[in-house]
């Protein structure tokens, strides 16, 4: 071991090897995002008119609220690691930086959960219609 490498250790300074993992769940989740994508286009050039029940009735049609939560749930993953790289490359400050990511972290997982809410509370709703 290098004595760079021990003052690196020593300093708090030295790499923490997630930065590969971190890339390769952003290439992940962007490759998810694909076909969910694609399917979500043709879904909506698919419905038609876009008035409020002919669009909650489709929600329900299949597995389209399926794939509507999957849609958001790696739309808010995928949003979350790519805000939170302009984070920490941009914000110097320990505190401000900390306080910017649990910021971050919190309104992404209060996005998906009201997403994911909204669709399976008109799935669940529209048996009563």
């Amino acid at each position: 071991m290098s004595l760079r490498n021990l003052l690196d250790k020593v300093f708090g300074t030295a790499s923490v090897k997630n930065g590969v993992s971190h890339w390769l769940l952003q290439r992940l989740s962007a490759v998810a995002l694909v076909p969910l994508t694609l399917w979500f286009l043709q879904w909506i050039f698919r419905i038609g008119s876009f008035d409020y029940h002919n669009v909650r009735s489709e929600i329900t049609v299949g597995f389209n609220y399926v794939w509507l939560v999957l849609l958001l749930m790696t739309l808010a993953y995928h949003s979350a690691l790519g805000v939170q790289v302009v984070i920490e490359d941009y914000l110097h400050a320990k505190a401000v930086k900390k306080l910017s990511l649990f910021i971050c972290s919190f309104v992404h997982i209060i996005v998906a959960v009201a997403g994911i809410c909204a669709v399976m509370n008109i799935v669940l709703t529209s048996e009563l219609l």
